[in-house]
């Protein structure tokens, strides 16, 4: 959020919110998010961690997907498979239809005047709330707790762990199982069903059947769990933030980039709403 307002200070025409100047500032923020992401966190690594600092020249003929593993790993390679896995995950984590949380602050944000780095930075900062873009990360510290809580190979013992994450007795307390249930997506997330898929593939690669088989699990036992604790009678089913966090393991991207490489794939739909708000406004 920081770069974005920082890329304000150097555009010329940063308050200029004519549909053509917006597209333009859009164009240049898509292109830019991922070396924003990445770039930030190496060198963040370096100047907090300790770590080594690398820094790869972008090569224009990779996808953002390759982009973005190319500049995070110090030897710069990567698989087919992770490149299209990471590639599919920003496209089914791209925007869908306006009426999320991120997109609508983007919406109101554009409706008072103001300027596209702000606007952005808005919309980051719903992005970042755990009931939004932070989601995939609780999902994966939940099943690091139940990982180091109970035998995960005891099916009776994963459908316990469970049943206390609703009784608020395990976990954080929350009485929630992250990763289950949808707003509008009931019966099944599509987005999640391609996901399961993807993760699969990955797995077999990685060689963490274990943690697959985890997952298929508790995607199978919670919403009985759920039905029955919370008396609902519509369908619940793993949404997309469910497989996201194992797949972003595997793929060895850091838990601080999961929120950050969201707003990756949501920028273009940010953008595009943008625009429009714009456009609606400028004929009205």
């Amino acid at each position: 959020a920081r770069s974005v307002l920082m890329l304000y200070s150097y555009d010329d025409r940063a308050d200029d919110i004519s549909p053509e100047n917006v597209l333009r500032q859009s164009l240049q923020l898509i292109a830019e998010f991922p070396l924003l992401v990445s770039y930030n966190y190496i060198a963040r690594e370096h100047y907090h961690e300790g770590a080594d600092l690398y820094i790869h020249t972008p090569d224009p003929k990779m996808s953002t997907a390759e982009t973005i593993l190319y500049l995070l790993r110090p030897d710069g390679k990567f698989t087919d498979t992770e490149a299209k896995v990471l590639d599919l995950c920003l496209i089914l984590h791209a925007e869908h239809g306006g009426g999320n949380n991120s997109t609508f602050t983007t919406h109101v944000v554009t409706s008072s005047g103001s300027d596209t780095y702000s606007t952005v930075v808005a919309s980051l900062g719903s992005l970042k709330g755990p009931r939004h873009g932070g989601a995939n990360i609780k999902v994966v510290r939940m099943f690091e707790d139940m990982k180091n809580t109970i035998n995960t190979e005891d099916r009776d013992a994963v459908k316990d762990y469970l049943a206390r994450l609703l009784d608020k007795q395990a976990f954080d307390g929350a009485g929630l199982i992250y990763g289950m249930g949808h707003a509008v997506y009931s019966l099944s997330d599509p987005r999640a069903d391609i996901l399961e898929m993807c993760a699969k593939e990955l797995a077999v690669e990685k060689g963490r059947e274990r943690d697959w088989n985890l997952y298929e699990t508790v995607a199978e036992l919670a919403p009985g769990i759920i039905a029955e604790k919370r008396r609902m009678y519509k369908g619940v089913a793993p949404n997309v933030d469910f497989y996201s966090g194992l797949i972003y393991q595997m793929l060895e991207l850091p838990p601080e980039l999961y929120t950050p490489l969201f707003a990756v794939a949501r920028i273009a739909g940010w953008s595009a709403h943008r625009i429009e708000e714009i456009q609606n406004d400028g004929r009205s």
